[in-house]
Protein backbone atom coordinates (compact mmCIF):
# COMPACT_ATOMS: atom_id res chain seq x y z
CA UNK A 1 0.00 0.00 0.00
CA UNK A 2 1.06 3.73 -0.72
CA UNK A 3 0.85 5.54 2.14
CA UNK A 4 1.51 9.35 2.62
CA UNK A 5 1.96 11.28 6.03
CA UNK A 6 1.05 14.38 5.63
CA UNK A 7 3.79 16.56 8.09
CA UNK A 8 5.59 19.95 7.68
CA UNK A 9 8.21 17.84 9.73
CA UNK A 10 9.82 14.66 9.19
CA UNK A 11 11.52 14.24 12.25
CA UNK A 12 8.74 14.42 14.53
CA UNK A 13 8.26 11.67 17.14
CA UNK A 14 4.90 11.29 15.52
CA UNK A 15 5.84 11.30 11.99
CA UNK A 16 9.09 8.88 12.74
CA UNK A 17 7.18 6.65 14.16
CA UNK A 18 4.36 6.65 11.96
CA UNK A 19 6.68 6.04 8.92
CA UNK A 20 8.77 3.05 11.04
CA UNK A 21 5.42 1.21 11.26
CA UNK A 22 4.44 1.42 7.65
CA UNK A 23 7.34 0.38 6.66
CA UNK A 24 7.72 -2.42 9.38
CA UNK A 25 4.24 -3.88 7.37
CA UNK A 26 5.53 -3.88 4.40
CA UNK A 27 3.75 -0.76 3.11
CA UNK A 28 5.66 1.95 0.79
CA UNK A 29 5.13 5.48 3.02
CA UNK A 30 6.21 8.86 2.14
CA UNK A 31 6.33 12.08 4.15
CA UNK A 32 5.08 14.75 2.15
CA UNK A 33 4.65 18.92 3.60
CA UNK A 34 1.09 19.76 2.61
CA UNK A 35 1.82 23.74 1.66
CA UNK A 36 4.17 22.71 -0.92
CA UNK A 37 1.19 20.70 -3.04
CA UNK A 38 -0.43 22.05 -5.76
CA UNK A 39 -4.11 21.34 -6.25
CA UNK A 40 -5.44 20.84 -9.80
CA UNK A 41 -9.11 21.21 -9.82
CA UNK A 42 -11.17 19.80 -13.12
CA UNK A 43 -14.11 18.44 -14.38
CA UNK A 44 -13.89 14.84 -13.22
CA UNK A 45 -10.13 14.84 -12.45
CA UNK A 46 -9.03 16.14 -9.24
CA UNK A 47 -5.20 15.49 -8.66
CA UNK A 48 -2.32 17.34 -7.16
CA UNK A 49 1.26 17.64 -8.05
CA UNK A 50 3.98 17.97 -5.53
CA UNK A 51 8.27 18.27 -6.65
CA UNK A 52 7.50 17.33 -10.76
CA UNK A 53 4.88 14.67 -9.91
CA UNK A 54 1.26 13.96 -9.17
CA UNK A 55 0.19 12.09 -6.37
CA UNK A 56 -1.91 10.22 -8.36
CA UNK A 57 -0.65 6.42 -6.70
CA UNK A 58 -1.68 7.41 -3.34
CA UNK A 59 -4.01 4.82 -1.55
CA UNK A 60 -3.98 6.34 1.98
CA UNK A 61 -3.07 9.09 3.43
CA UNK A 62 -1.86 10.10 7.63
CA UNK A 63 -2.61 14.29 7.90
CA UNK A 64 -0.66 15.41 10.65
CA UNK A 65 -1.91 19.23 10.34
CA UNK A 66 -0.63 21.86 12.52
CA UNK A 67 -3.10 24.58 13.46
CA UNK A 68 -1.09 27.41 11.58
CA UNK A 69 -2.03 25.38 8.39
CA UNK A 70 -5.19 24.56 8.80
CA UNK A 71 -6.65 26.25 6.08
CA UNK A 72 -4.60 25.06 3.12
CA UNK A 73 -3.70 21.50 5.01
CA UNK A 74 -7.55 20.97 5.05
CA UNK A 75 -7.41 21.47 1.38
CA UNK A 76 -4.96 19.06 0.45
CA UNK A 77 -7.41 16.72 2.73
CA UNK A 78 -10.27 17.48 1.13
CA UNK A 79 -8.37 17.43 -2.44
CA UNK A 80 -7.08 13.65 -1.67
CA UNK A 81 -11.04 12.76 -0.65
CA UNK A 82 -12.36 13.83 -3.85
CA UNK A 83 -9.49 11.39 -5.40
CA UNK A 84 -10.67 8.58 -3.54
CA UNK A 85 -7.97 8.17 -1.62
CA UNK A 86 -8.92 7.02 2.11
CA UNK A 87 -7.77 9.40 4.95
CA UNK A 88 -7.88 8.72 8.57
CA UNK A 89 -9.57 11.77 9.55
CA UNK A 90 -11.55 13.44 7.22
CA UNK A 91 -11.30 17.65 6.34
CA UNK A 92 -14.72 18.10 7.66
CA UNK A 93 -13.97 16.64 11.35
CA UNK A 94 -10.53 18.74 11.29
CA UNK A 95 -11.96 22.03 10.80
CA UNK A 96 -15.19 20.95 13.23
CA UNK A 97 -12.52 20.04 15.74
CA UNK A 98 -10.04 23.36 15.20
CA UNK A 99 -13.04 25.81 16.41
CA UNK A 100 -13.27 24.97 19.46
CA UNK A 101 -16.80 26.81 19.82
CA UNK A 102 -18.01 24.73 16.94
CA UNK A 103 -16.48 21.83 18.73
CA UNK A 104 -18.70 22.37 21.93
CA UNK A 105 -22.20 22.87 20.31
CA UNK A 106 -21.61 19.35 18.66
CA UNK A 107 -20.52 18.25 22.11
CA UNK A 108 -23.47 19.90 23.57
CA UNK A 109 -25.94 18.53 21.07
CA UNK A 110 -24.83 15.33 21.75
CA UNK A 111 -25.62 15.69 25.37
CA UNK A 112 -21.83 15.35 26.15
CA UNK A 113 -20.79 17.20 29.84
CA UNK A 114 -18.36 20.03 30.09
CA UNK A 115 -17.07 22.85 31.50
CA UNK A 116 -19.84 25.31 31.45
CA UNK A 117 -19.00 27.58 28.21
CA UNK A 118 -19.73 30.96 27.34
CA UNK A 119 -19.10 32.92 23.93
CA UNK A 120 -20.35 36.84 23.21
CA UNK A 121 -19.65 39.02 20.13
CA UNK A 122 -16.95 40.89 22.03
CA UNK A 123 -18.97 41.75 25.09
CA UNK A 124 -18.37 44.47 27.12
CA UNK A 125 -20.28 43.46 30.28
CA UNK A 126 -17.49 41.45 31.55
CA UNK A 127 -19.38 41.29 34.70
CA UNK A 128 -22.39 39.23 33.23
CA UNK A 129 -20.19 36.91 31.02
CA UNK A 130 -18.41 35.88 34.43
CA UNK A 131 -21.59 35.33 36.28
CA UNK A 132 -22.96 32.82 33.52
CA UNK A 133 -19.83 30.88 34.11
CA UNK A 134 -20.64 30.65 38.12
CA UNK A 135 -17.93 33.18 39.01
CA UNK A 136 -14.18 33.76 38.98
CA UNK A 137 -11.70 32.54 38.83
CA UNK A 138 -12.29 31.39 34.94
CA UNK A 139 -10.49 30.28 32.48
CA UNK A 140 -9.92 32.43 28.72
CA UNK A 141 -9.37 30.79 25.85
CA UNK A 142 -8.55 31.95 22.27
CA UNK A 143 -10.77 29.78 19.33
CA UNK A 144 -8.18 28.25 17.91
CA UNK A 145 -5.20 28.26 20.36
CA UNK A 146 -3.69 24.84 20.48
CA UNK A 147 -0.94 22.99 23.39
CA UNK A 148 -2.17 25.47 25.93
CA UNK A 149 -1.39 28.56 23.78
CA UNK A 150 -3.96 31.52 24.32
CA UNK A 151 -5.26 29.78 27.53
CA UNK A 152 -5.47 32.41 30.51
CA UNK A 153 -6.65 31.62 33.78
CA UNK A 154 -8.05 35.01 35.14
CA UNK A 155 -8.83 34.68 39.50
CA UNK A 156 -10.65 38.02 39.34
CA UNK A 157 -12.76 39.88 37.58
CA UNK A 158 -10.56 42.29 37.22
CA UNK A 159 -8.07 40.40 35.60
CA UNK A 160 -11.13 38.14 33.35
CA UNK A 161 -12.12 42.25 32.17
CA UNK A 162 -8.28 43.07 31.68
CA UNK A 163 -7.80 39.67 29.17
CA UNK A 164 -11.15 40.09 27.20
CA UNK A 165 -10.19 43.53 26.44
CA UNK A 166 -6.80 42.44 25.29
CA UNK A 167 -8.39 39.92 22.89
CA UNK A 168 -11.23 41.92 22.07
CA UNK A 169 -8.77 44.79 20.80
CA UNK A 170 -7.05 42.48 19.00
CA UNK A 171 -9.99 41.32 17.42
CA UNK A 172 -9.56 37.75 18.62
CA UNK A 173 -12.55 35.75 19.56
CA UNK A 174 -12.35 33.91 22.96
CA UNK A 175 -14.40 31.26 24.71
CA UNK A 176 -15.14 32.17 28.64
CA UNK A 177 -15.44 28.88 30.73
CA UNK A 178 -15.49 27.51 34.14
CA UNK A 179 -12.74 26.83 35.81
CA UNK A 180 -12.55 23.20 37.56
CA UNK A 181 -10.24 24.39 41.05
CA UNK A 182 -10.74 20.11 41.81
CA UNK A 183 -8.92 18.62 38.65
CA UNK A 184 -5.93 20.73 40.42
CA UNK A 185 -4.10 21.31 37.21
CA UNK A 186 -4.75 17.27 36.24
CA UNK A 187 -6.05 16.27 32.97
CA UNK A 188 -6.37 12.89 31.59
CA UNK A 189 -5.92 12.61 27.27
CA UNK A 190 -7.01 9.25 26.14
CA UNK A 191 -5.90 8.29 22.62
CA UNK A 192 -9.00 7.03 20.62
CA UNK A 193 -8.18 4.34 17.09
CA UNK A 194 -11.19 3.45 15.46
CA UNK A 195 -13.44 4.67 18.06
CA UNK A 196 -11.46 2.50 20.94
CA UNK A 197 -9.47 4.13 23.70
CA UNK A 198 -5.89 2.43 22.83
CA UNK A 199 -3.85 4.52 25.61
CA UNK A 200 -4.25 6.55 28.24
CA UNK A 201 -2.30 9.09 30.30
CA UNK A 202 -2.84 11.27 33.44
CA UNK A 203 -1.14 14.91 32.38
CA UNK A 204 0.22 16.93 35.46
CA UNK A 205 0.93 20.50 35.28
CA UNK A 206 4.03 21.68 36.31
CA UNK A 207 3.83 23.97 40.42
CA UNK A 208 2.12 26.82 39.81
CA UNK A 209 0.61 26.13 36.16
CA UNK A 210 -2.68 25.08 35.87
CA UNK A 211 -2.56 23.85 31.72
CA UNK A 212 -0.91 20.44 31.93
CA UNK A 213 0.19 20.07 28.61
CA UNK A 214 3.38 18.49 27.87
CA UNK A 215 4.45 22.09 25.90
CA UNK A 216 4.12 23.60 28.87
CA UNK A 217 6.18 21.93 30.94
CA UNK A 218 3.66 19.35 32.23
CA UNK A 219 4.40 15.71 33.06
CA UNK A 220 2.72 12.33 32.25
CA UNK A 221 2.33 8.77 33.99
CA UNK A 222 0.06 5.64 33.45
CA UNK A 223 -3.33 6.00 33.96
CA UNK A 224 -6.44 3.65 33.69
CA UNK A 225 -9.79 5.19 33.06
CA UNK A 226 -12.49 4.77 34.66
CA UNK A 227 -15.58 2.81 32.50
CA UNK A 228 -17.71 6.72 32.59
CA UNK A 229 -14.14 8.56 31.46
CA UNK A 230 -14.22 5.70 28.29
CA UNK A 231 -18.17 6.16 27.78
CA UNK A 232 -17.48 10.01 27.41
CA UNK A 233 -14.22 9.66 25.87
CA UNK A 234 -15.60 7.28 22.73
CA UNK A 235 -18.70 9.33 22.69
CA UNK A 236 -17.02 12.75 22.14
CA UNK A 237 -15.09 11.31 19.59
CA UNK A 238 -17.80 9.27 17.92
CA UNK A 239 -20.05 12.75 17.94
CA UNK A 240 -17.04 14.97 16.20
CA UNK A 241 -16.94 11.71 13.77
CA UNK A 242 -13.00 11.52 14.77
CA UNK A 243 -11.76 8.20 14.22
CA UNK A 244 -8.47 8.87 15.34
CA UNK A 245 -7.95 11.76 18.00
CA UNK A 246 -7.05 12.74 21.61
CA UNK A 247 -9.50 13.42 23.91
CA UNK A 248 -8.86 15.73 26.93
CA UNK A 249 -10.77 14.89 30.37
CA UNK A 250 -11.32 16.95 33.71
CA UNK A 251 -11.99 14.83 36.15
CA UNK A 252 -14.44 16.94 38.73
CA UNK A 253 -17.20 16.75 41.65
CA UNK A 254 -20.14 15.92 38.94
CA UNK A 255 -18.20 13.05 36.75
CA UNK A 256 -15.33 13.46 34.12
CA UNK A 257 -15.60 16.93 31.32
CA UNK A 258 -14.49 16.86 28.03
CA UNK A 259 -11.64 19.55 28.21
CA UNK A 260 -10.77 19.36 24.26
CA UNK A 261 -10.18 17.21 21.34
CA UNK A 262 -7.39 16.80 19.20
CA UNK A 263 -7.79 15.81 15.87
CA UNK A 264 -3.68 14.89 15.39
CA UNK A 265 -2.66 14.45 18.49
CA UNK A 266 1.06 13.72 19.37
CA UNK A 267 2.35 9.78 20.25
CA UNK A 268 5.34 10.61 22.08
CA UNK A 269 3.63 10.93 25.41
CA UNK A 270 0.97 8.68 25.05
CA UNK A 271 3.41 5.96 23.64
CA UNK A 272 5.39 6.40 25.97
CA UNK A 273 3.00 6.18 29.09
CA UNK A 274 0.79 3.75 28.11
CA UNK A 275 3.51 1.74 26.72
CA UNK A 276 1.10 0.77 23.92
CA UNK A 277 2.19 0.94 20.28
CA UNK A 278 -0.48 3.47 19.08
CA UNK A 279 1.41 4.20 15.91
CA UNK A 280 1.07 0.37 14.81
CA UNK A 281 -2.88 0.80 15.82
CA UNK A 282 -3.09 3.73 13.46
CA UNK A 283 -1.21 1.48 10.70
CA UNK A 284 -3.33 -1.72 11.04
CA UNK A 285 -6.82 1.42 11.00
CA UNK A 286 -5.54 2.09 7.48
CA UNK A 287 -5.02 -1.52 6.44
CA UNK A 288 -8.90 -2.63 7.50
CA UNK A 289 -10.75 0.30 6.18
CA UNK A 290 -8.75 0.58 2.55
CA UNK A 291 -9.46 -2.99 1.76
Amino acid sequence: MNIVILSRNKNLYSTRRLVEEAENRAHDVEVIDPLNCDLIIEKEKPTIYYKDKYLDYVDAIIPRIGASVTFYGCAVVRQFEMMNVFSTVSSDAIIRSRDKLRSFQHLSKGGIDMPKTVFTNYSKDVEEVIEHVGGTPVVIKLLEGTQGLGVVLAESKNAAESVLEAFNGLQARALVQEYIAEAKGIDIRALIVDGQVVGAMKRIGKPGEFRSNLHRGGTFEYYRMTEPELKIAIKSARQLKLPICGVDLLQSNRGPLIMEINSTPGLEGIEGASEKNIAKAIITFIERNRR
